[in-house]
């Protein structure tokens, strides 16, 4: 794990600073604290940064840039290469010589083999920059889901990279302007969809995708790999007992494949059913006590999972650790906007930076569960989309009438909560309708927003993804959507720079290359059977899951705003939001802001998600004067 970053120029008298590269890679420091490296190449026209986290070869042979043979070649990466090792072999069979045992020398060998064509082979989770000297271009290029960041700034004179987008904001020539055609979106879903961002000229490197910079400034992107779901008219490619045992055996080839590092190791133990197969593997295959670690919320026993998670531990005969977090976590805010380049609306990032703090004090690498649901339909608004596709349309206004008469729900987890949220899009058309559930600011987006805010967007709060192809069933459909949106643009956001701002290595067994591809060819009934969600997974491993996890409802990992907001974060809430130095009056109608924060703190509504989002756009509109300076 580590940060990169880099510049090439296009003007054929031009020169990339030195000073300009160390201050872009000295912003990484957290995802790399153990080494840097620096490279400018002999005529000036490109250079690369690199900070190290290491993991595999501790030794110095390992640093980057990591040149081939005759240093034509030069690589700067992020991540981890699971088949390092069989690369490896092959290459040495051709003759590379090899001067260290990282899987990053793997990459310059392999380009040399295979040209740009080289990720097809690989498989890990990885940001790529690799300079072919020879060639005069550049090769940009995301893993397949999306796990590891890269960005880019482009403009008629060179083109800045970098794994986060602070690193391109410490070079003179990026400009710092909020790009307000991606606000609605944002208030939607709580991220701004790749390839866009939050600023003017950033953008992202889609996953699965490489781009290729020549050093006139021409740019080429590809999509070398697609995630290719069962058509509904598919028929089963083997039978359901052999199914199970192929999701075992794959699953369990992805937990070994990501049990190989130089340092210490443990994982992330939600006690729900993906970590809890996650620790039992690792417990299996290492034969030695696992290093676990969770979080809870004091206050309120809907959010927290811990003594769930104490009980797998104990089973495993893990070596647990816990830690519970109270409203105070808030004043994390500014540290996370921080790291996430931006205002981040899940606030899972709460918990998701503090177990993560936790953890870094006893390992470097950690195994999460993330990507189960995606994976194996886990997440109750799929089964909730396919129910409503049932239900005669006639019944929608009857039901949202019947429990408008229930009383008020707690918080957003509450049956009442769900039940409203259900009837409320039940008739709205399939993929809108899970987009809906599952978003921020729903049909109201517009009565927030500032008018020209509305016009610079021109509908981009309406855009969720490229729709599937109607040939796959409704499943697959909200599974692909899911895939492209959701996983990419949120999950793995927050894992990795919440893990990263720590200097932690997170691992996804569950999005493994392999597994992907098996899963999402097999039936819809083998992963959503009925109400019972990753069926084909909880058969898989009868043998690790107890039966009170396997029973268990889903909860997510969740934070209690609706609580803390109406508690101890009360005036906390009111004074950045209503106060006379509020900066988002600018983009958001103050009079709908105050609406909001009454409605919640008189305890009208629910609405401690969107309050969250609120406060982190309102503090990243207060530091980003010195972002920009």
């Amino acid at each position: 794990m580590c940060g990169i970053c880099g510049e090439l120029t296009f003007e054929s008298g031009g020169s990339v600073r030195a000073d300009v590269l160390i201050s872009m890679r000295d912003r990484l420091v957290h995802r790399g604290p153990d080494d840097e490296g620096l490279f400018v190449a002999p005529g000036g026209r490109v250079g690369l940064g690199f900070r190290r986290l290491r993991i595999i070869d501790l030794s110095a042979a390992a640093n980057q840039p990591m040149p081939n043979e005759d240093g034509t070649v030069r690589v700067v990466y992020n991540g981890e290469i699971y088949n390092f090792r069989e690369l490896r072999a092959e290459l040495e069979g051709k003759g590379h010589r090899f001067r260290s045992h990282a899987d990053t020398e793997v990459l310059v060998h392999l380009y040399e083999e295979r040209g740009p064509d080289f990720v097809e082979a690989i498989d890990g989770m990885f940001a790529i920059a690799l300079w072919d000297e020879r060639a005069g271009r550049l090769v940009l290029a995301r893993d397949r889901a999306g796990k590891k960041p890269l960005f880019y700034y482009r403009d008629g004179r060179h083109l800045v990279f970098g794994s986060e987008i602070k690193a391109l904001f410490a070079h003179p020539d990026v400009p710092v302007r909020i790009d307000e055609s991606t606000i609605p979106g944002f208030f939607v879903r709580g991220y701004v969809q790749h390839p866009d961002t939050l600023y003017h000229g950033v953008r992202q490197v889609d996953p699965a995708t490489a781009v290729v910079v020549e050093l006139d400034g021409r740019l080429a992107e590809r999509t070398y790999w697609r995630l290719e779901f069962s058509e509904a008219s598919a028929s089963p490619r083997s039978s359901r007992a052999e199914g199970t045992e192929r999701v075992r055996q794959l699953v369990t080839e992805a937990v070994s494949r990501r049990l190989v590092s130089d340092v210490p190791l443990g994982a992330f133990l939600s006690g729900g059913i993906d970590s809890t197969v996650v620790v039992g593997l690792m417990s299996r295959l290492t034969g030695t006590p696992v290093k676990t670690f969770s979080i809870g919320f004091e206050g309120d026993a809907a959010y927290d999972e811990t003594a769930a998670a104490r009980r797998v531990a104990e089973r495993f005969g893990a070596d647990h650790t816990e830690f519970r977090v109270r409203p105070s976590a808030v004043e994390l805010v500014d540290r996370l906007i921080w790291h996430h380049d931006g205002p981040f609306g899940d606030s899972s990032a709460i918990p998701t930076y503090l177990v993560s703090e936790l953890t870094r004090q006893h390992v470097t690498v950690v195994l999460t569960g993330d990507g189960g649901d995606e994976v194996f339909a886990g997440y109750l608004r799929f089964a909730a989309a396919l129910a409503a596709e049932r239900v005669p349309r006639a019944i929608g206004p009857l039901l949202r009438a019947g429990l408008q008469a229930l009383p008020s729900a707690p918080n957003e987890r509450h049956l009442f909560a769900r039940a409203r949220r259900f009837a409320k899009f039940m008739n709205a058309p399939l993929l809108e309708r899970v987009d809906r559930w599952n978003s921020l600011f729903q049909d109201d987006v517009n009565e927030i927003l500032q008018p020209d805010v509305l016009r610079a967007a021109s509908g981009a709060a309406a855009t969720a993804a490229e729709p599937p192809s109607s040939r796959l069933s409704a499943l697959n459909q909200m599974l692909a959507v899911n895939f492209a949106t959701y996983l990419p643009g949120d999950l793995l956001v927050k894992t990795d720079r919440c893990t990263m701002a720590n200097s932690l290595e997170a691992r996804c067994p569950f999005l493994d290359t392999a597994l992907l591809e098996y899963v999402a060819g097999i039936p819809d009934a083998w992963k959503l059977d009925g109400r019972r969600t990753k069926a084909i997974l909880r058969d898989a491993f009868s043998d690790l899951i107890p039966s009170e996890v396997d029973r268990r409802p889903k909860t997510g990992f969740g934070v209690p705003l609706d609580a803390w907001f109406r508690g101890e974060l009360r005036d906390y809430a009111r004074d950045v939001l209503l106060g006379s130095s509020a900066r988002l009056r600018t983009y958001l109608r103050a009079d709908a802001v105050q609406r909001l924060v009454d409605a919640h703190l008189g305890g009208g509504a629910n609405h401690g998600q969107r309050l969250w989002v609120l406060i982190c756009f309102e503090r990243w509109l207060q530091q980003l004067p010195s972002w920009a300076a």
